[in-house]
C-alpha cells in the first residue's frame, strides 16, 4: 500500500494512534537470492517483490546537494567476471566483487592530514549549482500529491571515514582534533547554506543521514567524540529545517549503537533504521526506554528467515507484540534478506506479519514495493 506523506509523518512522529501498522522491505535481496528463489519456482513478480504489496510512501530528493559535488574523474583500472577495479570521485582506488557485493571497498584513503583535505576540501565547500531549483519544483508538485521530501546531509563519521579508513578516523579525534573540525564544520557549513535556501521555498520533510559507526561490539565514537564534534553539526542543521517544518531526523547504521542513543537524541535524532538483532539492537527493549522519542524503521531480525517456521513466527510475535503497535514504526527486516533464505519462509514471513499487524491478506490485485531505507 502507498502511504501519503501525511500518513507516514503521523505514523512516524506519533501523531496518533495509527489506523494502519506499516509493513516495509527496508532494502531488498543480497546479490544472489533471486538466483535460489528462481531456482525454488519463485514467480517473477515475487523476485521483483512487487507480489507482496509492501507498504511504502514514495520519496523525492529536495533538490540540494551537501555532500560531495563533483571530484575527481572517474576511471577504470580493472574490469573482469569476477571485480571491477576504478578510481572514484574522491581519488581512492575502490573494488567491487561483483558476485557477492553491490557497494565496493576501497583500497586506499585520499586524507591523511590537513594538507591532504586542503586538496579535496573544494569538492565540500558550497556554490550556488548545488542547488537544482527545477528539482526543488519537482519536489514542491510531488509533495503537494503525498509524496515525501527528504534532505541528505554527509555523515558526521561516516564521511570522514569514506575519506581517512575507519582507524584514521578514529585516531583523528585525538591525534588532529583541528583537521576533524574543519571537516565538520565544512560540511556544516555548506549543509546549512544549501538546506536554508531550500527550506525558505520548500517543507523538507525528513533530514536523513547515513552514519554505519557501529559493530557488534559497540560504536566507533563515544559520547564525548559525539558532544564535541558531532552534536554542533547536527544540531545546526536540524534547528534550522525543524521551525521550517521538517519532522523527522532519521540516522541509517548498522551495528550496536545502545551505548551512544542518548547522544544522538541529544543531537536533534528522532528516527533510526535498521536496528540490528545480531549486533544486540532490541526495538522492542528501545521503545521500553525511549518510548515516543525515537522511531524505527526495521527490527525485525533478517537471519531467522534461515530458520524454521515457528522460530520467524516467534520472533515476529515478539516484535510486532502490542506496545510496539502505538505509532513510530515501520516493521521490517532489520537490512537485506539474507542469501540461504527459502522463498517459502519468506512467503510465511510476509503472511504472519500481516497477520499479526491486522493487516488484510495479500491480494493478487494488488502489487507494490519501494525501497524504504532514504
Amino acid at each position: 500500500m502507498k502511504f501519503h506523506r501525511e500518513e507516514y509523518l503521523d505514523l512516524m512522529t506519533f501523531h496518533s494512534t495509527p489506523p494502519r501498522q506499516m509493513f516495509v522491505e527496508l532494502f531488498g535481496p543480497l546479490v544472489g537470492l533471486e538466483d535460489e528463489w528462481r531456482a525454488q519456482g519463485a514467480a517473477s513478480e515475487e523476485l521483483e517483490l512487487v507480489a507482496f504489496d509492501w507498504d511504502y510512501v514514495p520519496v523525492v530528493d529536495c533538490g540540494g546537494k551537501t555532500g560531495l559535488f563533483g571530484g575527481y574523474p572517474k576511471r577504470i583500472i580493472e574490469d573482469t567476471s569476477e571485480f571491477l577495479i576504478e578510481k572514484d570521485e574522491l581519488g581512492r582506488t575502490i573494488k567491487l566483487c561483483k558476485n557477492v557485493a553491490t557497494i565496493p571497498l576501497p583500497l586506499d584513503f585520499p586524507v591523511k592530514d590537513m594538507d591532504d583535505w586542503q586538496k579535496v576540501k573544494p569538492f565540500f565547500t558550497f556554490n550556488e549549482k548545488r542547488i537544482d531549483w527545477s528539482a526543488v519544483e519537482q519536489a514542491q508538485k510531488m509533495q503537494a500529491n503525498g509524496t515525501l521530501v527528504v534532505a541528505n546531509i554527509p555523515g558526521a563519521f561516516d564521511m570522514p571515514r569514506q575519506l581517512m579508513g575507519e582507524e584514521n578516523a578514529c585516531l583523528c579525534y585525538y591525534l588532529q582534533p583541528e583537521l576533524m573540525e574543519d571537516m565538520l564544520q565544512t560540511f556544516s557549513d555548506t549543509a546549512f547554506e544549501v538546506l536554508q535556501r531550500i527550506s525558505e521555498k520548500l517543507v523538507i520533510d525528513q533530514l536523513s543521514v547515513h552514519e554505519d559507526l557501529a559493530g557488534k561490539s559497540g560504536s566507533l565514537v563515544g559520547p564525548p567524540q559525539i558532544e564535541t564534534f558531532i552534536k554542533p553539526y547536527f544540531r545546526r542543521i536540524w534547528e534550522r529545517l525543524s521551525v521550517c517544518g521538517t519532522k523527522i531526523f532519521d540516522m541509517d547504521t548498522d551495528g550496536n549503537v545502545n551505548s551512544v542513543l542518548d547522544a544522538f537524541l541529544d543531537c536533534g535524532l528522532n528516527s533510526m533504521h535498521p536496528m540490528e538483532p545480531a549486533a544486540g539492537m532490541d526495538s522492542v527493549a528501545v521503545r521500553k526506554k525511549y518510548g515516543t522519542r525515537l522511531a524505527i524503521r526495521g527490527g525485525i531480525d533478517k537471519h531467522v528467515l534461515r530458520q524454521d517456521k515457528a522460530a520467524i513466527r516467534k520472533e515476529l510475535e515478539y516484535k510486532m507484540q502490542p506496545l510496539m503497535q502505538q505509532g513510530g514504526i515501520a516493521f521490517g527486516l532489520d537490512h537485506r534478506i539474507p542469501n540461504g533464505t527459502p522463498i517459502e519462509n519468506y512467503r510465511y514471513y510476509v503472511n504472519v506479519g500481516r497477520e499479526l499487524l491486522g493487516l488484510p491478506p495479500l491480494n493478487s490485485g494488488s502489487k507494490g514495493w519501494q525501497r524504504m531505507a532514504f
